[in-house]
């Protein structure tokens, strides 16, 4: 989010504007930069330093937890988006927050207070196989919560090297950024970043036989790829890939 549209940014204006009293300021902004819960400490000028708020990884926290913190995280920041959100936390969520959206493959839950401003650039988001799509629609919620615009393409794995041929002219011309998602021999993101110029970021997942050994195979491949230039993010992990290529987006690509 550029400064001149962000909340803290808009309030200080309306103080030295006098629309707004200096204590009422303060009240809006007491909590920040930081603000402790007890069992976790939100950072709210997350999107002050990296465009985008603190997002909540759920695994491994209770239902209550989580709830509690994207409750708090709502009442302060413009997008909530949660991961790894479970089916009971999920309907806990979109109890309290009717307007929350739940993507039970991708397993995140983003609630929007107001519409996410477009940012330029459009992120390619390429499966391997249908196994696969849990971590590509992550990738995919996240980057659009982002508000970025993204092109799935899916099922183009190298078992059939016709279906990812017959689309990568359309990658290379629409795309800025490609987020490549394979598990089994981990090859799409090696292949793609042969045959593009954008930026490739590969995503090993958990799918596979024995010897995938929950991604390490598919990771080791991509770690290792003859394309240059491949980078790569840690297993199943489809939020990480999208804020790299947000990263990458804001970096190149100045915001209007």
């Amino acid at each position: 989010m550029p400064h001149e549209t962000h909340p803290i940014k808009k309030l200080l204006d309306a103080i030295a504007a006098g629309e707004t009293s200096a204590e009422a300021g303060f009240r809006q902004l007491r909590h920040l930069p930081s603000q402790s819960m007890g069992f976790a400490t939100l950072d709210h000028h997350r999107t002050l330093r990296q465009g985008f708020p603190e997002a909540i990884f759920c695994e491994g926290k209770s239902d209550a937890q989580a709830l509690a913190i994207f409750a708090r995280m709502a009442a302060v920041e413009p997008v909530v988006l949660a991961t790894r959100v479970t089916p009971s936390l999920a309907a806990k969520i979109r109890r309290r927050f009717r307007a929350a959206v739940y993507s039970p493959v991708g397993r995140t839950a983003v609630l929007c207070r107001k519409p996410c401003t477009i940012r330029p650039g459009r992120i390619a988001l390429l499966s391997a196989g249908t196994a696969d799509l849990f971590v590509v629609e992550e990738a995919k919620t996240t980057a659009e919560a982002l508000g970025y615009r993204t092109m799935p393409v899916y099922d183009v794995g190298v078992a059939g090297l016709h279906r990812l041929l017959d689309r990568i002219a359309q990658i290379d011309d629409t795309a800025d950024v490609v987020i490549a998602v394979a598990g089994m021999d981990g090859l799409l993101p090696g292949v793609v970043g042969g045959l593009t110029g954008r930026p490739v970021i590969a995503v090993p997942t958990s799918v596979g036989y024995g010897t995938g050994a929950g991604g390490i195979a598919a990771l080791l491949t991509m770690l290792n790829a003859c394309a240059a230039g491949v980078a790569v993010v840690n297993i199943d992990n489809g939020f990480g890939a999208a804020m790299l290529a947000h990263r990458i987006l804001a970096s190149r690509i100045p915001t209007a």
